[in-house]
């Protein structure tokens, strides 16, 4: 049993293993109780490895096209449907600032076409973005991807 001081116990006195997940509470960590560095490539759960900075994704959004109505979603809060093939998704948490990075597709299995998907307004709260599909027409696809990495 470790010595406690005042009805708690440094880490130094705690053995390896001796906490379960069961042992702790919900809510009990939170992000001010792990210090910076604390989160390695090794401890994600894909096991990526290198020393290369490790980005999240901040938002991501699965859409249809005609409608805007999400399938499913992180960190969004809705998508308007501007016209055919332009959309405005709001953040349910904004973004730092802009300097964010989008990444989107678009498809069509009925037809088996892709389309390019562009951001053409980032802001901190939302991202504008467009569907062309092959001359630069803009389209509505049955569904749309997007994702946000800052």
């Amino acid at each position: 049993m470790p010595t406690t001081i005042s009805g708690t116990t440094g880490i130094d006195q705690v053995q390896d293993n001796t906490i379960a997940t069961a042992d702790i509470q919900n809510s009990a960590v939170t992000a001010v109780k792990v210090a910076d560095a604390n989160i390695t490539a090794a401890k994600l759960s894909g096991a990526q490895s290198g020393s290369a900075p490790i980005y999240g994704c901040r938002a991501w959004v699965s859409f249809a096209g005609a409608t805007g109505a999400i399938n499913a979603s992180g960190n969004v809060s809705g998508v308007v449907r501007n016209s055919a093939g332009d959309y405005t998704i709001t953040f349910t948490t904004a973004m730092q600032d802009a300097n964010y990075a989008v990444q989107g597709c678009s498809g069509d299995v009925a037809n088996t076409t892709l389309a390019c998907v562009s951001a053409i307004s980032i802001l901190s709260g939302s991202v504008r973005v467009t569907v062309r599909q092959s001359g630069n027409v803009l389209a509505d696809y049955a569904t749309v991807t997007v994702s946000v990495i800052r």
